[in-house]
């Protein structure tokens, strides 16, 4: 290859459309296949832009990540010659997302991507985001520190902290409780 086909090739983001839940493994194909073939000056970046979850399993608080965009990756590369081919034919691969079935990909604008990458970027950076919606009035049950097993009715809650304030019956007396949001789970 030449100097000059090098530095000609001008990369672009591409979202490749997977089968959803093995977006992980289908990365990993596409760049092993990328390194075999000696592409990898025309494909830099493979991204799966993902959010940390936070869920409750037997009582413990577990992070978890997940594809932001179920079923897509995004894939920075300069689609020259047979690289969007080799690409299609990686196990996994459904195709790359263009204006038609089956058509020539089409590269995300610039604005897409920053936000896109921009998006990832705070993901990683706050702490997970906990989106558990909570109403005022809705049932809960405390599943954590001392009030655990007790019931009560959400009062108000309490977004920017992540709490909610919850009236709990002990002792026959309702009592407010400030709560946080992984100290309770809905009533079913």
């Amino acid at each position: 290859m030449s100097e000059q086909t090098k530095t000609d090739t001008v990369k672009k983001w591409y979202v490749v459309r997977a089968i959803s839940g093995q977006e992980k493994k289908v990365k990993q194909y596409i760049e092993m296949e990328i390194n075999r073939l000696g592409l990898s000056n025309f494909v830099s970046q493979i991204l799966i832009p993902t959010e940390k979850i936070y869920q409750i399993r037997n009582g413990k608080k577990v992070s978890k990540e997940r594809p932001f965009y179920g079923g897509y990756i995004l894939v920075e590369a300069a689609l020259v010659g047979e690289v969007a081919h080799v690409i299609k034919q990686i196990t996994g691969v459904i195709g790359f997302l263009g204006e038609t079935k089956g058509g020539a990909p089409v590269p995300m604008r610039l604005a897409e991507v920053n936000r896109i990458l921009g998006t990832v970027d705070d993901l990683a950076e706050t702490d997970a985001q906990i989106s558990i919606p909570f109403i005022v009035g809705e049932t809960v049950k405390v599943i954590n520190g001392p009030f655990n097993g007790f019931t009560g009715t959400i009062e108000r809650v309490i977004e920017d902290k992540k709490k909610l304030e919850v009236m709990v019956k002990i002792f026959g007396r309702k009592t407010p409780l400030e709560l946080g949001y992984l100290e309770v789970e809905k009533e079913n």
